[in-house]
């Protein structure tokens, strides 16, 4: 369980682990940090985002904390726990931020020390911007929020990081197995970003910006990407993207040929039903 004495390590202090710490720090909690830059540090610092942070791994710095949180893209993320876990303190909580988690969450556990836990969770909240000077802890209000367990974890510990979502203010808290959860975000997530990308290479865009409504706008918000970041998620999801890339390009198809052919009873069929099922995600 969360005690208000529980120190917490954010590893990786970009948007994401810069929102978590600035939420925890306001929340109360000891909140440390390790990343790369010292420029992140010292702005994390000079805006109270964080209580201390280095951009050096420790055994001295690390073991200090109970509660640690991975921010990292996942092949970094493997690569710390290879290296560093000893600088670990016995009985400590590992968690993340990751968008996969089937190839994630059991690489993971396989590596970890006996006395240490981890247990996957993903934020379902973001900006189309990054870095700790963007962090804004408000992006998880009213947000969704998946902890993504398996028969490794203790009940403890998933009570311990579904605690840590409703600290940082998530609205809903789910539970899905690795699997389920790669499949939904496959879909909801992954697959939309290929529409976004998608759409703004069909056209020099360019010029269409003297023109262009909220539609356009709205749908390809997203297509605003960190591309090294999507592409290892792309790539480490490939099955479950690939199903669903193939699901959208079949109804795709459908609205395509109905259209061409001139079959209204179809395109309007198409048409009530995406407005029914898009009423259940307005707010």
């Amino acid at each position: 369980m969360l005690q208000k004495n529980t120190k917490i390590l954010i590893i990786g202090l970009g948007l994401i682990g810069g929102s978590y710490a600035q939420g925890l720090k306001r929340a109360g909690y000891e909140v440390g940090a390790v990343t790369r830059s010292q420029k992140t540090i010292d702005y994390a610092l000079a805006h109270g985002i964080i209580d201390s942070g280095t951009t050096q791994v420790t055994r001295g710095y690390v073991s200090r904390f109970d509660l640690l949180v991975f921010a990292l893209y996942p092949h970094t993320f493997l690569e710390w726990i290879d290296t560093w876990q000893d600088c670990i303190k016995p009985g400590a909580l590992l968690t993340d931020v990751t968008g996969v988690k089937g190839s994630v969450v059991y690489a993971v556990q396989a590596r970890l020390r006996p006395d240490l836990q981890f247990i996957g969770a993903h934020p379902m909240a973001g900006r189309e911007v990054g870095g700790v000077e963007n962090a804004d802890c408000d992006i998880f209000r009213g947000a969704n929020y998946i902890v993504t367990p398996t028969e490794q974890n203790t009940p403890e510990a998933v009570e311990t990081c579904r605690e840590l979502g409703r600290t940082l203010g998530f609205a809903r808290i789910s539970t899905l197995s690795p699997a389920q959860h790669d499949e939904m975000i496959g879909f909801l997530s992954q697959l939309t970003h290929c529409i976004a990308v998608a759409l703004m290479n069909c056209k020099e865009s360019r010029h269409l910006v003297d023109f262009t409504g909220d539609s356009f706008r709205d749908l390809t918000r997203i297509a605003r990407i960190n591309d090294e970041m999507w592409n290892e998620l792309f790539q480490l999801n490939k099955t479950e993207l690939l199903a669903q890339m193939d699901l959208f390009r079949g109804e795709f198809d459908r609205l395509r040929e109905a259209i061409a052919e001139g079959d209204e009873t179809t395109v309007r069929e198409m048409m009530r039903t995406s407005t029914r099922r898009r009423s259940y995600f307005d707010k």
